[in-house]
């Protein structure tokens, strides 16, 4: 067996999927030597996962490779839910953009895919191995050890400081490790159809909770569209997935069912599972090989996509040597409950919107009815404000500096010095930030701690109020070198009302790592030293 003599990898990722291929752009946008091993030869050709929400889009953003994405994306799709006699009783459509994004988009995962692939040209550190599979691995303190087979049986060894394993459900990965998926498979199946040229106008995600057969239509992009149908116990599976059944299932629902052009239908089981640990090692488990999610809320991919973002950081600033490697174990800890969270969340969704017993179906009805009536559970519902959001307490974050410590902050636009529109994440850049609201941070740090944040390459960012300066070109600056912008839309202005403390240190994720006062801010370099592996002192003595 030949050892790849050409180089040692940092990181490699094992699958090329959307969140393996989402790791590597966040590995190659941190200048992190990787490798990308993936089994298949080409992309499958159909859509799979289509729901992409606005944290997803918000890492993209990160990548630099949003608004392409974004040419493939229908944005701001609302979610119809419909009793059985086509009555609609919920109609859900998220009016926030409070991360800088809508919250509810779809997507067809192949599209994404060949954009996410494409991505990675960018980078001359990011290789893409394809017909390759991990058949083997070792590891020990020193690094990993992968034994990868070609697509002509030649088996070679391939070391990497870490490994993400982004290899899907069955994730080989995760069975090399030991690692038990736990939770439930649910004992109903459903029978998914993607279509083109259906006519129909139906602009939306349409949820038909009818308990006679409930089903789910989604409007995908370029004419397309998907079905799913719910598959009784004594139907056959695959029965049920041929071209004569699905245009009988669909026929109710469009004008042309003769002339549809079946792109695929296939039966699929529904999971409830989590990993029992998502990292072992060296080795970290993202997307579908830690977590298995019911559709209903259309999560499944954008769990993964937190994954990325929680993971790909961390592992850059590690192998960078910015922080200390104990930070990948808060991966786990950070990831864990949220996922759990979710995963509870799409069962209650399942279970409340697609019963098929009637009375079961019209308590639930009655409840929506009820919800028109109280304006503040009607607002819960269709801003889907049920949705839970990460809070950490136990990770990279130093907890009681605020409310808003833990959790994601808002994403407004802001207007530059040049007075250029751009949003917040744009300016405060891919690593570290530390933002000051209506004050420069830099203004109020000694010497040392001002080597310290620059020795790990954090971000200054003053942020003040839209036109506070003298005049268009007298705006308010910096006199130590922090960017300014203006508040432009006053939606941080809010955000700090709401979370008392004018200074904020922003993970490159875009969660507060904590937030403090002027007289705050000289604490927090020694505070934050719990995680980097850079001391004030070695950065005073650079």
């Amino acid at each position: 067996m030949k050892t790849d003599n050409r180089h040692r990898p940092s990181v490699v990722v094992v699958g090329a999927g959307p969140n393996g291929a989402a790791m590597a752009n966040m590995l190659g946008l941190y200048g992190i030597d990787t490798v990308v091993i993936e089994k298949t030869p080409e992309i499958v050709e159909f859509p799979r996962a289509v729901g992409i929400d606005d944290e997803a889009l918000r890492l993209f953003q990160t990548a630099g490779i949003a608004d392409e994405l974004c040419r493939d994306i229908i944005q701001n799709v609302p979610l119809r839910m419909f009793k059985a006699n086509g009555q609609c009783f919920a109609d859900i459509r998220p009016s926030g953009r409070e991360f800088g994004w809508w919250r509810r988009n779809i997507f067809m995962q192949q599209l994404a895919e060949k954009t996410l692939r494409a991505g990675l040209k960018r980078y001359p550190h990011v290789s893409l191995r394809l017909t390759e599979e991990v058949v083997d691995l070792q590891q020990d303190d020193a690094g990993v050890t992968l034994h990868v087979r070609r697509a002509d049986g030649q088996t070679y060894v391939l070391e990497a400081d870490y490994v993400v394993a982004a290899d899907g459900g069955r994730s080989p990965l995760r069975e090399m490790l030991g690692v038990k998926l736990e939770g439930t498979t649910h004992p109903i199946k459903w029978v998914v159809t993607d279509v083109r040229n259906a006519d129909m106008d139906q602009p939306c995600t349409a949820l038909v909770c009818d308990p006679r057969r409930p089903n789910v239509c989604v409007y995908l992009p370029f004419n397309y569209r998907r079905w799913e149908f719910l598959v009784f116990p004594h139907e056959n599976e695959e029965e049920i997935a041929t071209p004569a059944s699905i245009r009988r299932l669909i026929a109710p629902y469009v004008n042309n069912v003769d002339e549809i052009e079946i792109v695929r239908a296939r039966t699929y089981t529904h999971h409830s599972r989590v990993a029992s640990r998502f990292l072992v090692g060296r080795v970290a488990l993202i997307g579908d090989a830690a977590h298995l999610t019911p559709p209903w809320i259309g999560q499944g991919l954008n769990a993964g996509l937190r994954d990325v973002g929680n993971l790909a950081w961390k592992l850059a600033g590690v192998v960078q040597g910015r922080l200390r490697p104990e930070v990948l174990r808060t991966y786990e800890s950070e990831r864990l409950d949220h996922v759990r969270a979710m995963i509870d969340l799409a069962d209650t969704f399942g279970a409340m919107l697609m019963p098929t017993n009637r009375a079961a179906a019209w308590l639930r009805d009655s409840f929506f009815s009820l919800a028109r009536l109280a304006p503040g559970l009607r607002n819960y519902v269709l801003q889907m404000r049920f949705k839970p959001m990460p809070s950490y307490t136990n990770g990279v974050v130093l907890p009681g500096t605020s409310s808003a410590t833990g959790k994601m902050i808002v994403q407004p636009d802001v207007e530059t010095a040049d007075g250029v529109r751009r949003k917040l994440d744009d300016v405060l850049g891919p690593w570290f930030a530390i933002v000051g609201w209506r004050c420069d941070p830099l203004a109020y740090l000694s010497a040392e701690d001002r080597r310290y944040w620059h020795a790990l390459g954090v971000k200054f960012v003053q942020v003040n109020r839209s036109r506070s300066g003298r005049s268009r070109e007298g705006r308010v600056d910096s006199a130590y070198g922090s960017e300014c912008v203006e508040d432009v839309d006053n939606a941080l202005a809010d955000w700090f009302e709401k979370h008392p403390g004018p200074i904020v240190l922003v993970r490159p994720d875009r969660y507060v790592a904590a937030q403090t006062d002027v007289m705050g801010l000289s604490h927090l370099a020694s505070r934050f030293q719990a995680f980097a592996s850079l001391q004030r002192e070695e950065a005073d003595v650079c």
